[in-house]
């Protein structure tokens, strides 16, 4: 049937071509007669084809539509129509489709979707709805009091004792209850857009993830919600509605587009299908042609399986990502999208789905106005036709924006104040007596009205004296309004669940099929590891290195298969295979721990279940390891001289292969349950441990203590080690030579010296076995990512004196409970209580009369005791290149450079606040780093002058601030702990101790930090200080330098109203001081602009477009606009900055057909500013150039004990390293103690001697690298910080370095003590103060090396993924050379210098020196006659001369020493941060 309908079709469109063409030769072709033909022609064409739609049967007419194209032909463009498959329409094609659509995203789709809706409408469709509903929801908290919730290690401790003592019902923890939203209730309705607003820390973020289902467990919830009156244990509401998060976790190696169409394949179409087919059929009914463009939208969208459905482009279109839909996401070591950009993935991610409930979450953050607004229209629209239900938080909604929305909820201190109609809510506050004032947004007075601080300037009656109005009365104020009154009525009659579609709400928990979501997991893991070739490249070649040493070490022509010696050799050769291919899996951990933030994202939304990632995962890395398993054997196999057998060859590379699978599968499995890379690379290297120790190679199976004999059976070392051992040793080469003792075959023996058992069979068993332990890993971390969370939770915080104050407050008044908690990430709130005064009763701060005169419109001076020089910057023609993208050069750009800044002038004057503006991508932030000389890479070209002198960098740093847009700061120091750290290196040394701290307490009050001075920072989005608190203390830092000129990247970026209000304060305060201050800025609000002086406004390709004052009500600026012809008049109360942007777009220039960059070139303005900056770049007469007698402001020992300070609270504060790295010393002390239960005793034959080396080797090894891997994060933490500050010419990188390396040394210490005590006492060594003190000295240089060594590993490399790799290259050589795989004198001379410098090898000569290097007990079982003396014994057979012991004291010191000044070195030289 369908063969022959395809033949029809393409004999229709053939005898229609053939018309086409033959009507065409009309010669006259402007007549309208023709014209009119032709029109009348294309619809024939057109209703032909659609007639020829109409005949295919159900099935093929869904997937079939009609796309109209234009092609051009003799000076006139045709429109051709063909028929296309929607599920294969080519990249061109959708792209095409969509520009043609959507040509001005937000009025283009407004036409389409009411097109679309008409569609629906005309055959009477009903689209599903869902209302959703609160009744009296209670969320509460508990959290710790005052110093308490700090996590140093003494409270670390302490919680996990409760935690294990609570279980058992004692419950000892001092906790109170937070209040985080106190019973509310309300309807968000179907098909209107609604806003949620409220100051910081008032729950908005609780009650969005109340409705999606998606609170922390920990919370107490009382009340319900429901959606169209179903509860929602009923449904599935992670499917049925898409929370959208504040912060953005996204693969970073994935494009914009790919995110996308991986989201769009996991969450399917829902009911688009059922949809059309059901309005076909409607439409065959009645005989209805539908509108080809909104045919094929539809059904291009309602398909299943596609690998890239329309609805991805129409959103990438309509959220503005078309532009950068082929550009990587990016994440801290990836330059990749914006931050803006960023936002707005996440948004598309969940609107790429069939959801039509949406809560959002702040999702404005770093967009500028214009495509804030742009995005919420077209939300809006997406609300009202296709009727979603909306709720959205904002921060800073500019009024038109806010205009957009229906229904607004006003929330405060987890009260909602106002919930209903837009145009009710400033006529509800002015009932209770507040008026908003003129040139203020709504949103940002509503904002303001509740809060103590700001509400008095909004009283509207004057001659009445203002009294406070609690949030409480405002509540019951509103049930008592006429909005409030009906919405209790609307709630008192309940939902007829009757009313429900039956689309409206999703019962499953997959809307795809698996098979379809594993297609996709497998496409997205493939592509990332074409992506990420670094990593696999990096390990094969790795391999291959070891593999050349290997087989050079243990090279044919020194290995003889003449006795038990030799055989042990060979078996040396086998054990150091087993165990490089067991590390060889060590990367696997790394890289998936970087996985797993996004995994648990998808996973929590439901895109798909945990098995659909580790199969993928797992499938795919088996050809990987198949190549370097190949790569290993045979590079090994001949030239170390096994047996020359190919069997007995292929037989080893099966166990290589699953030797490296298993590994890999034991290391993803302790990521997965380990969740954290801190405490992942102790679990690995403790499970690491066990398996070595009692795997039967380092202790031979009849000498492991009989209660561990479990231990040898559960290890897959064990097996592995017994397969590799029979394969070889049954050779016919061993089998076929007798023993020394005359009768047993050599292989035998040998086998029967390491406790291996001598059959055949054994390598069957140990092949499987090592299948099982394959299987077992692999399901293990599928289960453990099917029913794990993430570890980490913000915990909420009281300050102690606050919580004595809670409870008068809760005497005095019930209700007034001031409770903020904060909008933290995903979970528990972290709330902190701002109480405003303790002393006097009615709560005004005790700066009374300030916030009083600052109402009233005079700006007190204060702060800033400190004397400094004001001075002015000036720049001329500045010009900024970056190297060509590769990317870019591949799509034929000829150029190698690309042009960032082109001849930017400007000056910057003391006490002038100067606006950078323009829009997301037109160079502001470039600019700043240019001119802040922040860039690392790039040429600059072009004249920068400070008061006239030339800008020297050294000096400049010493007088500027720079606050970044990322605020990067130690997580684990307090607000006030980070101040006084940046005030005492970055203040002069004539400033006195007493000088400095009452300043950083005036900084502290300029910002309005006081109340939260012994608040942790924290990491941003997991625990410690909001985003504006962390915004304001980021000001804070750079202001407590005493800096004449600050630049801001985005001050209020990420900032609600209120708070981007107190940050532009504290700007405004500093400038009023006579300081410089240059400002970029992306959304401002009338009030923000206005706070302003200058603009320098810039267009996309960093041209300069205006540049010069705003003046009052920013008229200055309106006016030089309106005076280009063609730019429409600005509306009264429209926000000038929005305007101006929109007004000087790139669509603008198409439409004036002009350019702004050469409009204002051509200005008089243009000629002022230039007359300007040359005045400005002549010095002043009687002026000196700055000048510092040092670079930096503190002596180097000064920056060196300031950097300790903050080292050492950093480390105080880091239970999850230091309490995990001391668990895990113990525990290796404890099991190494018990493996080699007295062993040190007992010596009366060599194979005991073999094993006390091997436990020294393996003890000390395993805590170095578990110390090794510890470290590695928490430096890379502390480095992006180091960046910052050094940039900043707080310290130079030594003082730092040496810091860090010290604040180690106690800990260490500390970790050695115990470990040697530990160790020493239960293998029992020989009890003389000597003998243990060497003990003690080597373990705590080792540790102590180790630890560099991780440090330095991370120096070297741009993040401690790539470094983990690294440092495990050399773990290979360190194992190989240590002098337990091969004593020394058997190692080839030309390699014998590398064991020189092996540290591990000085380790184990130091301890085995220092313990037997003077006994003279002879000792049996060395092929020596007669038996020789101990001390003799280790001389001859290892090589070690007893009396080089002092040589080994200083070599050790030296490489601690080495590795931490390679440290120092490499952080001071490299860079990795890309700018």
């Amino acid at each position: 049937m369908e063969g022959n309908n395809r033949s029809w079709g393409r004999n229709l469109s053939k005898s229609l071509s053939r018309n086409v063409s033959s009507s065409w030769g009309v010669e006259d072709v402007f007549s309208s007669q023709t014209r009119r033909s032709v029109r009348a022609h294309e619809e024939d064409e057109e209703a032909l084809r659609w007639a020829a739609l109409e005949k295919l049967p159900t099935y093929s007419r869904l997937r079939t539509s009609v796309l109209k194209s234009y092609a051009e032909s003799q000076n006139q463009s045709k429109i051709l129509h063909k028929e296309v498959d929607v599920r294969k329409l080519d990249v061109n094609d959708r792209i095409e489709f969509i520009d043609r659509l959507f040509r001005v995203a937000e009025e283009d789709n407004e036409k389409f979707l009411t097109k679309l809706r008409d569609r629906i409408d005309k055959v009477g469709i009903r689209l599903p709805t869902v209302e959703v509903r609160f009744e009296h929801l209670t969320i509460e908290a508990d959290c710790y009091v005052g110093n308490r919730a700090l996590p140093t290690l003494p409270n670390a401790a302490r919680n996990f004792a409760e935690g294990i003592l609570s279980m058992i019902g004692i419950r000892l923890a001092e906790k109170k209850k937070l209040t985080i939203l106190n019973d509310i209730s309300g309807i968000v309705k179907p098909s209107r857009m609604c806003l949620l607003l409220g100051p910081p820390s008032s729950g908005k973020t609780t009650l969005l993830l109340a409705f999606a289902g998606k609170l922390d467990p920990s919370l107490k919830v009382k009340g319900e919600v429901t959606y169209n009156g179903h509860r929602l244990d009923e449904f599935v509401p992670q499917k049925t509605s898409a929370y959208i998060s504040q912060n953005d976790v996204h693969i970073g190696s994935m494009t914009v587009k790919e995110t996308l169409d991986f989201s769009a394949r996991c969450q399917g179409v829902g009911s688009r299908f059922e949809l059309l087919a059901e309005l076909a059929r409607r439409e065959k009914e009645h005989g209805l042609k539908p509108d080809p463009e909104v045919d094929l939208f539809m059904k291009a969208t309602a398909m299943e399986g596609v690998e890239s459905n329309l609805i991805v482009d129409y959103t990438l279109k309509i959220l503005g990502l078309d532009i950068c839909r082929d550009t990587l996401v990016g994440d801290e070591m990836q330059r990749g999208i914006s931050g803006g950009q960023k936002k707005r993935v996440t948004t598309g991610e969940m609107i790429v789905g069939p959801t039509k409930t949406l809560f959002m979450d702040e999702i404005s953050t770093g967009l500028d106005s214009s495509t804030t607004f742009q995005i919420v229209k077209c939300l809006q629209q997406i609300a009202h036709l296709n009727d979603s239900t909306i709720l959205m938080s904002l921060l800073q909604p500019a009024p038109e924006t806010f205009d957009l929305f229906d229904d607004i909820i006003l929330l405060s201190e987890g009260q909602i104040v106002y919930q209903g109609p837009r145009e009710h809510v400033v006529e509800f506050f002015e009932t209770c007596g507040f008026l908003c004032p003129e040139r203020k947004g709504t949103a940002d007075f509503l904002q303001e009205v509740t809060s103590k601080k700001d509400q008095e300037q909004y009283w509207a009656d004057r001659s009445k004296p203002y009294k406070y109005i609690p949030v409480s009365e405002f509540v019951a104020r509103f049930k008592r309004f006429h909005v409030g009154l009906r919405q209790d009525n609307e709630l008192s009659v309940p939902y007829d669940k009757a009313q429900s579609h039956k689309a409206a709400l999703i019962y499953e928990r997959y809307s795809v099929p698996y098979k379809e979501l594993l297609k996709a997991s497998f496409d997205k893991e493939w592509m990332l590891i074409k992506r990420n070739p670094f990593v696999y490249i990096f390990k094969a070649i790795q391999i291959m290195i070891v593999a050349i040493i290997t087989s050079t070490v243990f090279i044919r022509t020194k290995m003889h298969t003449r006795n038990e010696g030799d055989g042990a050799l060979y078996m040396g050769a086998l054990i150091f295979t087993l165990i490089i291919n067991m590390f060889n899996g060590f990367a696997e951990m790394a890289m998936i721990m970087q996985r797993l933030p996004v995994f648990y994202k998808h996973r929590d939304l439901l895109f798909h279940p945990a098995w659909t990632f580790t199969l993928p995962s797992f499938l795919l890395g088996i050809p990987i390891s198949i190549f370097e398993s190949i790569v290993w054997t045979s590079m090994t196999y001949y030239s170390i001289g096994f047996a020359p057998e190919a069997s007995r060859y292929f037989k080893q590379l099966l166990l290589v292969f699953l030797i490296q699978q298993m590994a890999a599968g034991m290391f993803r499995l302790t990521a997965g349950l380990c969740r954290t890379m801190i405490i992942a690379n102790t679990g690995g290297a403790l499970s690491v441990l066990l398996m070595f120790m009692l795997g039967g190679f380092i202790l031979p199976k009849d000498q492991i203590p009989n209660w561990l004999e479990w231990g040898y059976w559960v290890s897959p070392l064990s097996y592995a080690f017994n397969a590799l051992a029979v394969n070889e040793m049954f050779a016919p080469r061993w089998m076929n030579k007798l023993a020394s003792d005359g009768q047993t075959p050599l292989g035998v023996q040998v086998l029967k010296n390491f406790s291996v058992f001598p059959h055949r069979y054994w390598y069957w068993i140990g092949a499987a076995s090592l299948v099982g332990f394959i299987c077992f890993c692999n399901l293990g971390f599928t289960v453990a990512l099917t029913y794990l969370n993430p570890l980490g939770k913000p915990q909420a915080i009281i300050p102690k004196d606050d919580e004595d104050d809670m409870e008068d407050d809760q005497i005095h008044n019930r209700s007034k409970k001031n409770l903020f908690s904060a909008d933290g990430n995903n979970t528990r709130e972290m709330a902190l209580r701002r109480i405003m005064s303790r002393s006097n009763p009615n709560g005004l701060s005790r700066n009374d009369d300030v916030s009083l005169e600052a109402t009233n419109g005079v700006e007190p001076k204060r702060g800033m005791v400190l004397p400094f020089t004001p001075l002015a910057m000036s720049f001329d023609e500045v010009n900024y290149f970056v190297d060509m993208p590769p990317e870019m050069k591949e799509q034929g750009v000829p150029e190698d450079r690309l042009q960032l800044l082109r001849e930017v002038t400007g000056a910057f004057r003391p006490g002038v606040l100067t606006a950078l503006m323009g829009v997301s991508g037109a160079g502001k932030t470039t600019l700043m780093d240019v001119l802040a000389g922040r860039k690392t890479g790039g040429y600059i070209e072009g004249d920068i002058r400070i008061s006239g002198f030339p800008k020297i960098q050294e000096t400049f740093a010493r007088v500027s601030g720079y606050c970044e847009q990322t605020d990067i700061h130690s997580p684990q120091v307090t607000v006030k702990e980070s101040l006084l750290y940046s005030a005492f290196l970055r203040l002069p040394k004539e400033v006195s101790t007493e000088e400095k701290l009452i300043f950083v307490d005036e900084v502290m009050e300029l910002v309005e930090l006081d109340s939260l001075k012994d608040a942790l920072v924290g990491l941003p989005g997991i625990t410690g200080l909001s985003t504006e608190q962390r915004k304001r203390l980021t000001i804070a830092v750079e202001l407590v330098a005493n800096p004449s000129i600050i630049f801001m990247d985005e001050p209020t970026s990420g900032l609600d109203a209120r708070a981007a209000a107190i940050v532009m304060r504290t700007v405004r305060n500093t400038v009023d001081t006579g300081r410089t201050v240059v400002c970029t800025i992306h959304q401002p609000s009338i009030d923000i602009f206005e706070a302003f002086d200058e603009l320098l406004l810039m267009k996309r390709g960093g041209q300069v477009i205006y540049s010069g004052p705003l003046g009052r009500n920013s008229h200055k600026v309106v006016e030089y606009f309106e005076a280009i012809h063609g730019v429409q008049k600005i509306k009264d109360k429209y926000n000038p900055a929005t305007w101006m942007l929109e007004v000087s777009s790139i669509a603008a220039e198409v439409r004036l057909n002009m350019d702004f960059a050469e409009y204002y070139k051509s200005s008089s303005l243009h000629q002022r500013n230039k007359a300007l900056v040359k005045e400005l770049s002549i010095p002043p007469s009687g002026a000196k150039d700055l000048y510092f007698t040092s670079q930096y402001a503190q002596s180097t020992w000064g920056q060196f004990k300031s950097c300790l300070w903050k080292q050492w609270m950093t480390y105080w504060r880091s239970p999850s390293y230091n309490l995990v790295r001391y668990f895990f010393t113990l525990a290796a002390a404890l099991i190494v103690g018990a493996i080699f239960w007295k062993v040190g005793t007992n010596l009366d034959n060599a194979n005991s001697l073999t094993i006390v080396i091997g436990a020294m080797y393996a003890a000390v090894l395993f805590v170095g690298i578990c110390n090794c891997g510890t470290v590695q994060p928490v430096v890379a933490v502390e480095r992006t910080v180091f960046y910052r500050e050094r940039a900043a010419g707080m310290y130079s990188a030594m003082p730092y370095a040496i810091s860090q390396v010290v604040v180690e040394i106690p800990y260490i210490f500390v970790q050695a003590a115990y470990y040697s005590l530990i160790v020493y006492a239960m293998v029992s060594f020989q009890w003389t103060a000597g003998k243990f003190f060497w003990f003690f000295f080597i373990t705590l240089f080792s540790f102590l090396y180790f630890t560099y060594y991780g440090m330095m590993t991370v120096s070297l490399t741009p993040n401690h993924q790539v470094a983990s790799v690294f440092a495990a290259a050399f773990y290979a050589l360190f194992n190989l050379f240590s002098g337990f795989f091969i004593p020394r004198p058997r190692i080839p001379k030309w390699w014998i210098w590398y064991y020189w410098i092996c540290p591990v090898a000085w380790t184990v000569y130091g301890l085995i020196v220092s313990q037997y290097g003077d006994l003279t007990q002879t000792i049996k079982g060395t092929g020596m006659t007669p038996d020789p003396m101990i001390k003799q014994y280790i001389q001859v057979h290892f090589g070690y001369e007893p009396d080089f012991m002092g040589p080994v004291a200083v070599v050790l010191v030296g490489f601690t020493v080495f590795f931490a000044f390679l440290y120092a070195y490499c952080i001071r030289t490299l860079n990795f941060q890309m700018r």
